[in-house]
């Protein structure tokens, strides 16, 4: 079985994250991706922060995840952008080919 994978981002804009959700679409970097509003409270620079946030929760294979990464830090307004991985370890054999065959390059 292949494989399969959640990354998670966030940023400030939610607009800016549709943007970058529907270009990594539109590349085969991931199947779908999901952006949602959160609340987010964190620690930078000695301080803490509350800030609005919007989450993208990508669903892809592992192999795009570099690709994934490498695209979000040269476009992400954030100093240290919130990308994580997470192996999806269990979902339905149709969905999990379904995001294996929307992930692959052509």
């Amino acid at each position: 079985m292949t494989e399969v994978c959640a990354v998670l981002i966030t940023a400030p804009d939610a607009k800016w994250l549709k943007s970058l959700v529907r270009n990594m679409v539109t590349d085969r970097l991931c199947a779908v991706g999901h952006v949602s509003p959160v609340s987010t409270t964190y620690r930078w620079e000695g301080e803490v922060h509350e800030a609005d946030e919007a989450l993208a929760t990508l669903r892809t294979v592992p192999d795009r995840v570099p690709e994934i990464i490498a695209r979000t830090q040269r476009e992400h307004p954030y100093k240290v952008p919130s990308i994580i991985t997470m192996p999806i370890t269990d979902a339905t054999p149709a969905y999990r080919t379904w995001i294996i065959e929307q992930s692959s390059p052509l």
